[in-house]
């Protein structure tokens, strides 16, 4: 458990590579919807990676920047709930669809879910760090976006999608912000005395820190 905590997006990434080259080797016989799920699938791997492992710094933006938490190593995110969170998201939402292309709704819900990150990633964390770009938001503008768009005009031009596919879609990312990231992350598992803290490592990635105390000390400076 130690070492899935510590490492699952790395096992992300590798589990990416693979899956990329079973892409390339098998594209001639998956049908379109299915390369256009599969490769949503490698995009989330992609971005977890970019959030946690290069350039990284994910657990202190959600912290330190968003959370403004006095123990930003452990609370309110912490190693067990991060790994837990990314994993259920990850393989539930994005690979399920994979083996069912044709349930439209199961495949659109990842797709809408990708692109609405950029309200996260474009706009609310770099308001708050005073920047252009933070871990995450290369995925969400070079991959979610355009394999999002491109699954959603798939679909309305050869009328697969229907008003139910659309709406159940959106519940089931309402949902699944709601009550798994919102509610089971961020309001049950948060434990100020947690022992999966976050390494040294983890924590320093992005220089967060850095970046956040010269933001605060810029607004200081701005009101005097």
């Amino acid at each position: 458990m130690k070492f899935l905590n510590r490492h699952w997006y790395n096992i992300g990434g590798v589990i990416a590579i693979l899956a990329i080259a079973y892409l390339i080797i098998d594209w001639q016989q998956m049908e379109m919807l299915q390369r256009l799920l599969l490769m949503s699938f490698i995009a989330i791997l992609i971005h977890q990676y970019e959030e946690y492992g290069f350039p990284g710094g994910e657990p202190a933006i959600m912290n330190m920047v968003l959370q403004e938490s006095d123990i930003p190593d452990r609370y309110p995110l912490n190693q067990f709930s991060a790994m837990l969170g990314n994993v259920i998201i990850t393989y539930t939402c994005y690979l399920l669809p994979v083996f069912f292309p044709k349930v439209i709704w199961l495949g659109l819900m990842p797709m809408l879910f990708g692109i609405s990150q950029f309200v996260v990633h474009g706009i609310w964390t770099n308001i708050k760090l005073k920047t252009f770009y933070n871990p995450g938001l290369g995925a969400v503008v070079f991959l979610h976006f355009p394999i999002g768009i491109y699954y959603i005009y798939y679909i309305v031009a050869n009328n697969l999608v229907s008003g139910w596919d659309w709406l159940i879609a959106v519940v089931y990312m309402l949902i699944v912000a709601g009550v798994v990231v919102n509610g089971l992350i961020y309001k049950l598992m948060p434990n100020r005395n947690t022992k999966w803290i976050f390494d040294k490592a983890e924590m320093e990635r992005f220089r967060v820190k850095e970046k956040n105390e010269k933001t605060k000390s810029k607004n200081i400076n701005d009101c005097v």
